[in-house]
C-alpha cells in the first residue's frame, strides 16, 4: 500500500471517515504518522472549544472574584480554588460517573457520557479556572492612572469595562494565558486516557501512539511522532497570540512594547 493509499484510508479515521479496521502488523513510519496526526483532530477539537468558551467564563470569575460582592466574590473564589486545586484527571473520572449516574435516571444525557461532550465540560471548566486567576491577577494590576484617567474622561460603568479595564487587564494577562493555551492542549491528550471511552477506537493523538507502542513493543517510534506533532501545535499556538498580543500593544511606543518569546518550561 503506498503512502498516498494509506493517507487517504487513515487521514480522517478518529472522526469515523475511511477505513474502520486498525492496521494488524507491519506499521510503516506513513502509518504512523497519518493515524497518530489523525488522532490530532480530537485533540485541536477540545483545545480550540474548550479555550474559547472557558475565555469568557475566566473573565467572568475574575470580576466575581474581584468584586466587593460577597455573594459573588466567594462562589468565583471556590469554583477556581476547586478545579485548580485537583488533579484534572480525577476531574474526567468524577465527571464520567457523575453523568453516568445521571443518564440512568435522565436519558437525556446520554450525550454526557461521551468524550466528545463529557470531556469536553471538564477542560472547559478547568480551564476557565486557570484562565479566571490569571485574569483576576491582571485585574489587580491594572495601573490606577488608567481608572483615574477614565473617570476623569467621564467614562463609568459598562464603557470604562469596555475601552479601559478589559483591554488593559488582557494585555497584561496574555503571556500567562499563552501559556495557559499551551498547558491545555497537552492536557487533552488526558481526555481517552481518563473514564472516557473511545467509541469504535477513534481515539485522540495519544490513543494511536499507544496503540502502536503495544503491537511493537517499541514506544521510540510512536511518542517521538507525537511529540513531534506537539511541538508543530504548540509553535502554531505560540505564533498566534503572538499576533494578538501585538495587537494589544499597538498603542504602546516600540520600546515599551512586551514581546513575546518562546521559552521551555519544565513543570506547569
Amino acid at each position: 500500500m503506498s503512502c498516498w493509499q494509506t493517507i487517504q484510508d487513515y487521514g480522517l479515521r478518529s472522526i469515523g471517515i475511511g477505513e474502520r479496521l486498525l492496521p494488524k502488523g507491519d506499521f510503516t513510519l506513513c502509518e504512523h504518522f497519518t493515524l497518530i496526526g489523525s488522532g490530532m483532530i480530537w485533540n485541536v477539537y477540545f483545545g480550540v472549544l474548550a479555550m474559547t468558551t472557558g475565555f469568557f467564563l475566566a473573565t467572568a470569575l475574575a470580576l466575581g472574584k474581584a468584586s466587593p460582592n460577597r455573594w459573588l466574590r466567594k462562589p468565583a473564589e471556590w469554583f477556581i480554588f476547586v478545579f485548580r486545586g485537583s488533579p484534572l484527571f480525577i476531574q474526567f473520572f468524577f465527571a464520567y460517573f457523575f453523568f453516568l449516574s445521571l443518564k440512568k435516571s435522565y436519558p437525556m444525557f446520554d450525550a454526557f457520557t461521551s468524550a466528545w461532550l463529557g470531556a469536553l465540560i471538564v477542560l472547559f471548566l478547568n480551564t476557565a479556572a486557570y484562565s479566571g486567576e490569571i485574569f483576576y491577577g491582571a485585574l489587580r494590576s491594572i495601573p490606577k492612572g488608567d481608572i483615574e484617567a477614565a473617570d476623569a474622561y467621564g467614562l463609568s460603568g459598562w464603557a470604562r469595562f469596555r475601552r479601559i479595564v478589559w483591554p488593559t487587564m488582557l494585555r497584561l494577562a496574555w503571556p500567562a494565558y499563552t501559556n495557559e493555551a499551551i498547558f491545555l492542549f497537552h492536557a487533552t491528550t488526558l481526555v481517552f486516557f481518563s473514564a472516557f471511552p473511545a467509541w469504535q477506537q477513534r481515539g485522540d493523538a495519544l490513543y494511536y501512539a499507544s496503540y502502536f507502542a503495544d503491537k511493537t513493543f517499541n514506544p521510540f517510534v510512536p511518542y517521538p511522532i507525537l511529540a513531534f506533532y506537539f511541538i508543530l501545535l504548540t509553535l502554531l499556538i505560540v505564533w498566534g497570540f503572538g499576533l494578538v498580543n501585538t495587537r494589544l500593544n499597538r498603542h504602546l511606543p516600540a520600546e515599551t512594547r512586551g514581546k513575546m518569546r518562546f521559552r521551555l518550561n519544565l513543570a506547569r
